[in-house]
């Protein structure tokens, strides 16, 4: 069973380094959370550092500088670590070539310095994915005719950003994770490195080693997220304790009548999930 907290600070004694998820739990990607920026200020100033762990495709410089837009303050981490770091070496070991990319051009950052020629997906050797080009109003359907063409032709697909959907405002928006999903089920091979799989926590706990100058043990790290499948279930496959941000993505199906948490839904949701999480907290707050 997970253990309801309302503060950080509760249990922040137990813990040396802090692996924090960004976009739901210090950002919906229109306004930053006041409360959840400054309890990462204060776990800084208090026990040691914050690194950042985002599954957005963007390389760390890029998600940077979204941060400051959104006015997360700098002083609210220590590192960053993305999804696109850590997939642009699964695309260095497909180049040089030709691919043919899936995603808005905002993500273009994650193609830098490879010797690639993008073109139609009949000329391509792999698929590189980030998510719907349009994720304003394009589901992962609008997609079903060119992804099982893909499959057809054995095409792997690189997915630079295993979520699904993430909160945008007060609504959902899909991912690459959505799309992914759906190439999958058509039968074809998909080659992920954001969370949950190791790439990103290899490159994560190496900062914090360098953060903290010696080797950073999983015991020693409390992992924060909303997303069950990629946040928590990351944390659960490295052994590092989870603490569950349940008014993410979630957050109407574990709220009570009251609004507060409903400890027996959250077990809930979280058994269905087939993850677990030592702590949960409906919002981020020292």
């Amino acid at each position: 069973m997970t253990l309801l907290i309302d503060r950080l600070a509760s249990i922040s004694a137990s813990y040396e380094v802090l692996f924090c998820d960004v976009w739901g739990v210090i950002h919906d990607g229109q306004r930053s959370f006041r409360g959840a920026c400054q309890a990462l200020i204060e776990w800084r100033a208090r026990r040691g550092p914050v690194i950042l762990v985002s599954n957005s495709p963007r390389p760390a410089l890029d998600v940077k500088r979204q941060l400051i837009e959104l006015g997360v303050p700098e002083d609210a981490w220590s590192e960053l670590v993305t999804s696109g770091d850590a997939t642009r070496q699964l695309i260095a070991d497909r180049g040089p070539g030709t691919v043919y990319t899936i995603g808005p051009d905002r993500d273009s950052a994650l193609y830098d310095g490879f010797d690639l020629r993008f073109t139609n997906l009949g000329l391509a050797r792999f698929i590189v994915c980030t998510g719907p080009r349009e994720d304003e109003f394009e589901t992962p359907e609008d997609y079903r005719k060119l992804l099982l063409e893909g499959v057809q032709r054995g095409l792997d697909m690189i997915c630079a950003n295993p979520d699904r959907v993430v909160q945008r405002g007060g609504r959902l928006v899909y991912c690459g994770g959505a799309l992914a999903e759906l190439y999958a089920q058509l039968g074809g091979r998909v080659l992920m490195a954001g969370k949950p799989h190791d790439p990103i926590y290899n490159l994560s706990l190496s900062m914090a080693r360098e953060l903290m100058a010696r080797v950073v043990h999983p015991h020693e790290v409390l992992a924060i997220g909303d997303g069950l499948a990629t946040d928590i279930a990351g944390a659960n496959k490295r052994g590092v304790d989870a603490l569950f941000i349940a008014s993410g993505i979630n957050g109407s199906s574990v709220a009570g009548i009251d609004r507060r948490l409903d400890e027996q839904a959250v077990d809930r949701l979280l058994a269905k999930d087939g993850v677990s999480a030592k702590f949960t907290m409906a919002e981020l707050a020292w």
